[in-house]
């Protein structure tokens, strides 16, 4: 049967079907008689149904089984249509294990992949590959983050084009041009108010002037802020300049981490405000407003995810030890705890590729944690792209391994949905 995902020739990858082909899958399966109930006339099968049930069922599917049906027949395609079901869907995907996005970055052009985690029987899913509709005006781009369901992509040297992405749609936009300097680093963030019921790109720039190029100075005094509101109705869809930033975030670290309606990042090394050591910083994406988040001790070697919804911060002791905190009330100071203690060094395989990829990432770090998953095992990525997950109750780590991964890549923990970024949530 065809269906949104296509078998490519042997020792090949699975991948979206091209949109031109929808309909000629529909007319194929339409004529094979694939719709429930369709030719024999007993009003069985979905006919009976009421919608509410029928909405409901497929909020209990997989995302690519979901993207599938939309393949079976007419009916089925229009009813994967339904205005609601992205509504219903996304809470219901976001309670589940994560769908897991791996960015390979290949010379010329960039490939993106996706498996859905399954618990302990993870390993049995088949890596499929995202078709990129972009692909020829972006080859090469970094992931700046994932928020209910959409990935925002920037060109990895220019830091545009700016595209805000559904992977399982194939819904795409390609954001307006904004200020550029000649010599500048950028800091992306993207995330979603829900109390606004917005999505904002963040564009940092740190830049200099030309009397101040030399190649020996790799300060950037100057910096701008700008602003970006997507999907409102009545938004100019074009960037607003918020003045200068008053904080040098690390720009290694490309994924700002979304809690609360706020994005966070972490300073770069040195006195921060009178802090030593690097800090949080957060920008509210409903005032637009910077803050300083305090930090659950007072060290440097740290990086921020996301667990159970709480902003987290993972602490790496030396000599293997990690320590995992969350903040369990956000911006409370006294509500970090510690959650996790990982004690002794994995031995991950190391894979001779270049690492440039993952160094971006982490800044060189050797491991990366990336979420809890619904069993309490904490799944982590080592340096080169491998996938661990840890049981803090049996104290033990295990190889998490997928049918056709690719070789070398970061993880991003993405929610398949059909959101666009209309949908409310």
């Amino acid at each position: 049967m065809d269906s949104s995902f296509e078998y490519e020739p042997r020792n090949k990858k699975l991948k979206l079907a091209e949109d031109e082909d929808i309909e000629r899958i529909l007319i194929q399966n339409q004529n094979k008689n694939l719709c429930f109930g369709s030719g024999s006339g007993s009003g069985t099968g979905f006919d009976v149904l009421p919608r509410d049930v029928l909405l409901d069922i497929l909020t209990r599917l997989p995302i690519s089984s979901l993207i599938q049906f939309r393949f079976v027949c007419r009916s089925c395609y229009a009813l994967s249509h339904d205005p609601e079901l992205p509504r219903l869907y996304h809470p219901v995907a976001a309670r589940t294990d994560p769908i897991l996005v791996f960015h390979c970055d290949y010379p010329i052009r960039n490939q993106l992949y996706f498996v859905g985690y399954d618990g302990d029987q993870g390993g049995d899913n088949i890596v499929k590959k995202i078709s990129t509709p972009f692909c020829g005006s972006m080859p090469e781009f970094n992931v700046v983050g994932s928020c209910n369901g959409l990935l925002c992509l920037s060109d990895s040297l220019y830091g545009e084009p700016v595209y805000l992405f559904n992977p399982f749609t194939r819904n795409h936009l390609e954001l307006p041009k904004c200020r550029q300097f000649q010599d500048q680093e950028v800091v992306f963030g993207f995330g979603f108010h829900p109390v606004s019921n917005e999505y904002k790109v963040v564009r940092i720039v740190y830049y200099r002037t030309k009397h101040r190029l030399n190649r020996n100075n790799r300060s950037y005094p100057r910096s701008e802020v700008h602003v970006l509101t997507v999907g409102k109705p009545n938004s100019t869809n074009s960037w607003r300049c918020l003045g200068k930033v008053p904080y040098q975030l690390d720009r290694q670290a490309k994924e700002a981490v979304v809690v609360n309606g706020r994005l966070h990042w972490v300073s770069r090394p040195g006195r921060l405000g009178g802090l030593p050591g690097r800090t949080i910083v957060s920008f509210d994406l409903k005032d637009e407003q910077f803050k300083l988040v305090s930090k659950p001790v007072n060290r440097s070697n740290y990086h921020l995810t996301v667990i159970d919804g709480c902003l987290a911060a993972a602490v790496s002791c030396g000599y293997g030890k990690l320590e995992i905190w969350v903040m369990k009330e956000y911006d409370v100071n006294e509500s970090w705890t510690k959650l996790f203690n990982i004690h002794g060094a994995y031995l991950a395989k190391v894979l001779s590729h270049d690492y440039r990829i993952w160094r971006k990432a982490v800044h060189g770090k050797m491991v990366r944690v990336l979420c809890v998953l619904k069993n309490g095992e904490i799944l982590m990525e080592y340096r080169g792209g491998n996938l661990v997950k840890y049981d803090p109750k049996w104290k033990e780590f295990k190889d998490v391994v997928f049918h056709g991964m690719p070789e070398l890549f970061q993880t991003i923990v993405h929610v398949g949905s059909l959101n666009w970024t209309h949908t409310p949530i």
